[in-house]
């Protein structure tokens, strides 16, 4: 990979490709504007070292919040992951045992507090699975990975740990329990990026594609045919209610926004008050409300999010600083008790250098710090 000459094209979380697929933009009605909307707090940073760039973050509570990603990311020898957490009052590095095979971690999940999984890619070939709490973590090798499989996602509950990537180009599920794991290859080809309470999403190339537990096996879903459409994350918040972002790729350096709503019987696209932007992460309260992180090209110095409520969506926007060409918002979580919201990702300065960013936000009368 080239360092210094890509860096301002280059999207972290899109690192596989999707289809070269051409496709028309759909038309979309005008969503109505909520009632009230957020207003910024502050944007700070867990201070990685320099080329720092955070993939995922997780709220377990309002102190115990924690955050994953990579050091040195232009430098493959130096490339580290790193795995970071805030206590109510301010971030700390976790140590990760082994260390040295830790490349990107890309993806969180928490059973517990004293239960949290995290994914990504090993300096050995392998895929990197990681497991602990604020102590430290430890390296998990689960029976049946091979060189060349690649984890993007994973989810944790009830002792059930499931993870998600791409194996020879179809998609590839992990899934342990205790000492004993499996892995499945789907029969579609693709990949998937993102798992969350029996869904899990990604692309098969040229369309999206949703994977669905049920009766004991992971089948595929229908979806809306969208031509060039990928997902990159979801959140369920039960078996009738979930939302899954991502894009449409309809040429180089033309992407718009996917947003696709499941209400128990059929995934649906849902209109966005958006036509060029960037969706990477999805997040919600349980309630019905969601937040999408991700970038918009035409404000890039801005932090930009989306909230969604009811089929109503609205763009959040938080102030643009100087010496910034861009941030992107890879991740986002809900922090249940603070009605705050915590976007995390990476600033590309104008001089090229890439530093994390903690985009926080909240309701006027909320102080959210971070």
């Amino acid at each position: 990979m080239t360092r210094r000459s890509q860096r301002r094209a280059l999207s972290l979380i899109l690192a596989t490709s999707v289809a070269l697929t051409q496709a028309t933009p759909a038309a979309h009605a005008e969503p109505r504007r909520p009632a009230t909307i957020e207003a910024w707090q502050q944007s700070t940073s867990v201070r990685l070292q320099a080329d720092g760039s955070l993939s995922d973050v997780l709220a377990v509570s309002s102190s115990d919040v924690w955050a994953v990603g990579q050091q040195e990311i232009w430098d493959v020898w130096k490339n580290r992951g790193t795995i970071r957490h805030w206590d109510g009052s301010g971030w700390s590095e976790v140590p990760v045992r082994d260390a040295a095979s830790a490349g990107n971690l890309r993806g969180l999940a928490a059973d517990s507090a004293s239960d949290v999984w995290a994914v990504g890619d090993g300096h050995d070939g392998l895929p990197y699975i990681a497991h602990g709490d604020v102590t430290g973590f430890d390296r998990v090798r689960p029976q049946g990975l091979r060189a060349g499989d690649w984890l993007g996602g994973v989810d944790a509950e009830s002792g059930r740990i499931v993870a998600v990537g791409s194996r020879d180009k179809q998609g590839l599920i992990l899934t342990g329990q205790g000492s004993s794991w499996t892995v499945q290859q789907t029969k579609e080809k693709g990949a998937l990026y993102a798992v969350d309470d029996g869904f899990a999403v990604g692309d098969t190339g040229v369309e999206p594609l949703i994977m669905h537990y049920s009766g004991g096996s992971w089948k595929s879903m229908p979806v809306p045919s969208i031509p060039g459409g990928y997902l990159r994350d979801v959140q369920a918040d039960s078996a009738k209610r979930a939302v899954a972002v991502g894009g449409v790729y309809r040429g180089p350096g033309d992407i718009s926004p996917l947003m696709l709503t499941w209400n128990g019987k059929r995934w649906r696209e849902q209109p966005l008050p958006v036509s060029d932007a960037r969706l990477y992460g999805v997040t919600g309260d349980g309630k019905g409300r969601y937040w999408m992180a991700g970038y918009d090209p035409s404000r890039a110095t801005e932090p930009f999010m989306l909230r969604c409520e009811k089929g109503d969506c609205e763009t959040i926007r938080g102030g643009a600083q100087k010496d910034r060409s861009n941030v992107r918002l890879q991740a986002v979580a809900y922090l249940a008790g603070k009605g705050a919201v915590w976007g995390v990702g990476h600033v590309v300065d104008t001089r090229d250098r890439y530093t994390d960013v903690v985009e926080s936000f909240a309701p006027k009368s909320v102080t959210s710090k971070s």
